[in-house]
């Protein structure tokens, strides 16, 4: 990332164009992540205002340039959970799920998968978990102790959400021939 190490040290001395700057590298990306959660764009870009608040108040806790991007992050998920907590109703349901296994094996043959589709029409509790286990690469008992839930429950919804989207895509699949 060029000029990072340089936005960083201004950021730290509370220089405004450090902080934009350090801002305009990472708002889109760190919206993206927002959004996976909250599956929102209004409440993702609160989210990531409040995130760069936190961030450029307490910059002095992340000691190196290099580790920055993930520490921000960091504040953004927590952020992004803490919003789904307040102001989200998510039941999870504490049922047990045999291991599906690989629950769709014909990824190849869908033209275009969007994952943004994807994350949009996902149940929230699905995807919470989702996001936590795959792209934050949280253990179960981690998520269970972040979203106060038993980690069989969270072991539930991660199976579920995997069939759900095998379910999407399988209809996808099957919408996708009917067209042709």
């Amino acid at each position: 990332m060029k000029n990072l190490e340089e936005n960083f040290k201004l950021a730290k001395k509370q220089d405004r164009r450090g902080q934009k700057a350090l801002y305009e590298m990472f708002s889109a990306k760190m919206l993206a992540i927002s959004n996976s959660y909250v599956n929102n764009l209004h409440d993702a870009e609160d989210i990531l205002m409040n995130s760069f608040f936190i961030c450029f108040s307490k910059i002095d806790e992340c000691r190196e340039w290099k580790s920055f991007q993930f520490w921000l992050r960091k504040i953004v998920v927590n952020n992004s959970i803490n919003f789904i907590r307040k102001n989200k109703n998510i039941l999870y349901t504490d049922v047990e799920i045999n291991a599906i296994g690989n629950v769709y094996e014909d990824w190849e043959e869908i033209e275009e998968i969007n994952m943004e589709e994807i994350f949009s029409k996902m149940p929230d509790g699905y995807r919470l978990i989702f996001n936590l286990y795959v792209f934050e690469e949280k253990k179960h008992h981690e998520i269970a102790e972040i979203l106060n839930i038993s980690e069989g429950t969270s072991k539930s919804q991660l199976s579920k959400s995997k069939k759900w989207i095998a379910d999407f895509l399988k209809q996808k699949k099957d919408e996708q021939q009917y067209a042709k």
